[in-house]
């Protein structure tokens, strides 16, 4: 059994969604646990709609919910041990749950998951990978909004745990790595993206294929397994990747309706159709992955519906079958250990003055 924890009261439409979600992901995924978190009140009735999963859960009654508009300061200080947030989160420190999943305030559930789990050992800075569709299937992109900012080392580590991602999700040895920049060019791009793909070449590790820079079209291309950015710009491409597949969607809707000829040909073509709408479907690759934290979340997109909180629990539940922190550890602790120490600065200091 995989043991999933849920926080029935996140997201835009709370229980309404994630309980949805949970139904639909047991029938596709038979040997999963849920403990849900929630308010009973607001919970249950919509529990009972679902009579499978009675003897699926185990739900547990909590007074606090965080609100989507709420800081995180203000969400830790309110929610802290009694929020539906913070209970299936600490589900998975107390290993009573293999992995949390929640579709709530995105800055409240990683305060929540870094003061609770805290970060791996060697790890300076979590990151949020999300899975991108692409012509040639699926890449992972990181980070999408948890770091903001990020040095050349912390760039690396985020290409090690995205690089573990991968060969969890996709199951390939050796998954290619770019990172994002303004050019393929070594000259090109802040000095941080420089210096992380000079530390990336001179690594040579094992674990991961540095394919060197990537730019911003590369990602629907699928031209790297993973590509690697720091928060801000990962969490701008990621919206405007979503916007633009809204603008396309728009178009093809108004460009159908515009004539009698226009609306026979999209019957004739409504397979092509339904296969473009299925690749751009979001809910298909919905739930973003913390790394680098000592467990597993998942954060599901808020506005989702149940079929896309059903795939958000799904990523999870692959992240724990295919042993996405043992990964993750065992490239960091691989990397760090074969790293050369960086010099004492007291030494530094003597040199200088000699």
């Amino acid at each position: 059994m995989i043991r999933i924890s849920i926080d029935a009261m996140g997201g835009d439409f709370g229980p309404e969604v994630s309980l949805e979600g949970v139904a639909i992901a047991l029938l596709r995924q038979p040997d999963i646990q849920f403990i849900i978190y929630g308010q009973e009140d607001v919970c249950q009735p919509i529990l009972a709609k679902y009579p499978k999963l009675k003897d699926r859960i185990v739900f547990h009654h909590c007074d606090v919910a965080i609100r989507m508009d709420e800081k995180p300061s203000q969400a830790l200080r309110r929610g802290r041990y009694a929020s539906s947030m913070w209970r299936a989160i600490e589900a998975v420190k107390l290993d009573e749950a293999d992995v949390a999943v929640s579709a709530g305030n995105t800055g409240a559930l990683m305060a929540m998951s870094k003061f609770c789990l805290r970060t791996m050992a060697n790890v300076e800075r979590p990151a949020i990978a999300g899975i991108w569709p692409t012509t040639r299937g699926e890449s992972i992109v990181l980070d999408i909004g948890a770091t903001i900012g990020a040095d050349s080392q912390q760039l690396l580590d985020f290409s090690l745990m995205g690089g573990a991602m991968a060969r969890a999700l996709f199951e390939v040895r050796r998954p290619t790595v770019g990172l994002l920049n303004v050019g393929v060019e070594e000259i090109k791009g802040q000095e941080e993206v420089k210096e992380a793909g000079r530390l990336l070449r001179e690594a040579n590790l094992d674990t991961i294929d540095y394919h060197g820079f990537v730019e911003g079209d590369d990602i629907g291309r699928g031209t790297v397994d993973v590509v690697v950015t720091e928060g801000f710009t990962g969490n701008i491409a990621l919206k405007a990747a979503e916007g633009t597949a809204r603008q396309i969607s728009d178009f093809l809707k108004a460009a159908i309706k515009r004539s009698l000829m226009a609306k026979i040909g999209y019957l004739l073509a409504k397979s092509a159709f339904d296969i473009l709408r299925e690749k751009m479907d979001p809910r298909k690759v919905n739930g973003g992955v913390f790394l680098g934290l000592n467990g597993i979340v998942i954060k599901s997109h808020g506005g989702t519906d149940g079929e896309g909180y059903a795939a958000a629990i799904k990523v999870g539940y692959d992240m724990v079958r295919n042993g996405l922190l043992q990964k993750i550890d065992a490239d960091l602790r691989k990397y760090h250990t074969l790293r050369v120490p960086p010099s004492d600065p007291q030494d530094e200091n003597v040199n200088g003055m000699l």
